[in-house]
């Protein structure tokens, strides 16, 4: 059943409007767990798009089969999506910087408080992000550390590669996930991908996750799925690597994943004279689990991210 769960007047006789599908058993008892999954905070961010049609075609296909209450809010930044823009189109705003909003605030804050009070109750929240158009991300789960320990067991679940620990200390109080974890609601941030992409593979890798979750939670009748065994890192064992120079960043790998200390990762190129700025090799034997996608870089750029143990002197 698509729902609205809060719109607001703009000019010239329109209005912003956030639906959210609810998906429920045909037997309700009142003791039905509820899971939420949010996504299109970010304009730019598709791979979620295609995860929510996804999980509602499966869930139509076999109704038999949910046991529980599915919410699924495709697009939260409703503006961003139609213009392809990352923040909130006309008011230069970052919708993952104005929660838990204000009921009584301008259209931004006004549109995050109605979505949170909606999400509030659900037993858990799922908020799905695409990496922005520089950076490829693997499929990946974070939180942080004050959260770990109610959060990892339900990230286990989910099938990523990789779960990353942030210190508290790096994590923004106006996104979505912290608000609804200082609300009592367990909430995970998934990243994969690139902006203004749908990457299939990753896709179905976080959506096999999901059910399997949903399994978990009593939320879906279902025999549970063999997932990947994540790796979980804290902030200190990643190390960040970054451009020396500007010029034109050219990949010497095809994928990321498992990579060993010294292993040629690309080169930033000075086209007009040909020559090579910086030769870039990993630090550390481990895990690349992020990847400039965009060639063009300027000094102190962020290029990969790389998860390991045995570093270089």
């Amino acid at each position: 059943m698509i729902q609205e769960v809060v719109s607001v007047d703009l000019p010239v006789h329109e209005r912003l409007v956030i639906k959210k599908n609810r998906l429920e058993p045909e037997n309700m008892t009142g003791k039905e767990k509820r899971i939420s999954i949010v996504t299109g905070t970010h304009g730019d961010e598709l791979d979620g798009q295609y995860i929510c049609y996804e999980i509602i075609k499966k869930i139509q296909m076999y109704p038999e089969k949910l046991k529980g209450i599915v919410d699924i809010y495709p697009d939260v930044n409703p503006l961003g999506i139609d213009m392809g823009s990352r923040g909130i189109p006309m008011f230069d705003l970052d919708m993952n910087r104005v929660f838990p909003g204000d009921n009584n605030g301008a259209v931004a804050e006004y549109t995050a408080a109605g979505l949170i009070d909606d999400i509030i109750g659900s037993d858990f929240c799922l908020d799905i992000h695409s990496s922005n158009i520089f950076l490829k991300e693997m499929p990946q789960l974070r939180m942080t550390e004050e959260n770990k320990d109610k959060l990892l067991p339900y990230a286990k679940k989910l099938n990523a590669d990789f779960i990353w620990i942030y210190s508290s200390k790096t994590v923004l109080d106006a996104t979505l996930a912290y608000s609804l974890n200082n609300m009592g609601v367990p909430t995970l941030v998934a990243e994969m991908g690139v902006g203004h992409r749908i990457n299939n593979e990753y896709c179905q890798q976080l959506i096999e996750g999901i059910f399997n979750l949903m399994t978990e939670l009593e939320v879906w009748d279902d025999a549970p799925v063999n997932v990947r065994n994540s790796i979980v890192s804290t902030e200190g064992q990643v190390s960040f690597i970054s451009a020396a120079g500007s010029g034109i960043f050219v990949s010497s790998i095809n994928s990321m994943g498992t990579i060993g200390m010294g292993t040629h990762i690309g080169d930033i190129i000075e086209p007009i004279t040909g020559k090579v700025i910086q030769r870039i090799e990993s630090p550390t034997d481990g895990i690349i689990f992020s990847l400039r996608e965009h060639p063009v870089v300027y000094k102190g750029a962020l290029i990969a991210r790389v998860y390991g143990g045995r570093k270089q002197e």
